[in-house]
């Protein structure tokens, strides 16, 4: 995204509701080990948020700038993967579809309804609702919880079937997108085939603002649906739960690269040939995201895979600070965006003297380039987000004690 992810990224909802789900001492260990990985999202989320007010493009044209964005795609895919699983613990732990299933519907509007309203003006700081509304991770987030509602009163193995099947087919439409993309406004209820996989700017009325869809349904409920699956994993004895993870990783790369590798199915654009403006190894990764293709999710999800029972062993410090992160992942990123807007007001401020107008445009989609001399180097960059990320550890720190401190008041 820029709002991109995660929780680009906020499952906060499921996850964090998830965190105190388990009542025995091994499932304790694997949520903890699942707050270790939602941790690692949200600070490498944060780099590529930061790159947004930089001002550097998107994927490009250094390898330092292709990177620094290619890093943050594994964000939305993880976050939104755990956000499943999270729901499917704390379903495990109320014992009740029917109130899981309006804790889902409840929570995923009202990410939606934030999405449009404190997300928008912290990214803008502007309240130009006449012309812009953003449609982005936490509004894909959101309305997948709201059918989550529905297919958790399918059988588990049947939601995780169904959750593989649209991540694995939904780029079979490939072919036919040069002649879809410009017939998608002649046809009904364009907007709703929009929302649901197309994506773009949506006129709101004949004279109301454009909702620019970046996060779209399909294939983010198949995401959700398979993460929710996997949640029965993560009750499993820790030798099968590794050995099932690693599996599942290994494969999901080996498919990656052959598909990518030969360009056989499951990205809409092709890499290599003489038309193409990146090196090779950079169009190589250089996969689709609006919408994620299979060879985006397989190229994200399948190193998560592997990570998992890794991250679950990390101690020490690291492990620590991640775990403060991936405790309170709703709170995060309610913070993190409008902190990092302003200290990108404070960097304009001591660079130039004043504050730069464009950091009040509308960010991140239908936004014009950053006016010359605005924008930043990486290692700006990223002194900013480490800056950025010493101050959420404290802010985070701090929330998750007052959290605890009410959960399990001092007797």
């Amino acid at each position: 995204m820029s709002p991109h992810e995660t929780p680009a990224s906020a499952t906060a909802a499921a996850s964090a509701g998830a965190a105190d789900a388990a009542p025995s001492a091994g499932a304790r260990g694997r949520l903890a080990g699942i707050d270790v990985v939602r941790g690692a999202v949200m600070v490498l989320m944060a780099i590529d948020h930061v790159r947004v007010f930089s001002g550097l493009p998107a994927g490009g044209p250094t390898p330092g700038i292709f990177f620094t964005r290619w890093i943050t795609h594994f964000c939305a895919p993880w976050f939104i993967f755990f956000a499943g699983t999270s729901a499917f613990l704390r379903s495990e732990k109320l014992g009740d579809k029917g109130a899981m299933s309006r804790y889902l519907a409840t929570r995923g509007l009202m990410l939606v309804l934030l999405e449009l309203t404190v997300l928008r003006v912290a990214w803008t700081f502007n309240f130009d609702y006449a012309h812009y509304m953003l449609a982005g991770v936490i509004w894909a987030i959101g309305w997948c919880m709201v059918l989550m509602a529905a297919l958790i009163w399918l059988p588990t193995r049947v939601v995780g079937i169904l959750g593989v099947v649209i991540v694995c087919c939904h780029n079979i439409v490939d072919p036919f997108l040069p002649r879809l993309y410009p017939a998608i406004g002649q046809i009904s209820f364009s907007w709703l085939w929009q929302i649901l996989y197309f994506g773009g700017g949506i006129q709101l009325g004949s004279n109301g603002p454009t909702l620019a869809v970046l996060y779209v349904i399909v294939p983010w409920i198949g995401v959700m649906a398979s993460g929710y699956w996997f949640g029965s994993v993560m009750r499993m004895p820790a030798d099968r739960r590794d050995r099932i993870c690693y599996i599942l990783g290994f494969v999901a790369i080996a498919c990656f690269l052959v598909l990518r590798g030969w360009n056989l199915y499951g990205n809409p654009t092709h890499w290599g040939g003489p038309n193409s403006k990146l090196p090779s190894l950079l169009a190589f990764l250089n996969t689709t995201k609006y919408p994620a293709s299979l060879q985006f999710l397989l190229m994200t999800l399948g190193p998560a895979f592997v990570l998992v029972p890794l991250l679950e062993r990390l101690r020490g410090v690291v492990a620590r600070t991640l775990t403060v992160f991936g405790q309170v992942p709703f709170f995060y990123y309610v913070l993190h965006i409008p902190l990092i807007h302003v200290a990108a007001i404070v960097v304009s401020l001591v660079r130039t003297g004043h504050v730069d107008p464009w950091l009040f445009a509308n960010h991140p989609m239908f936004n014009p380039p950053a006016p010359p001399g605005y924008t930043w180097g990486l290692r700006l960059l990223y002194a900013v987000w480490l800056i950025v990320m010493v101050i959420l550890y404290f802010a985070c720190s701090w929330y998750a004690g007052l959290r605890k401190r009410r959960t399990h008041p001092a007797r």
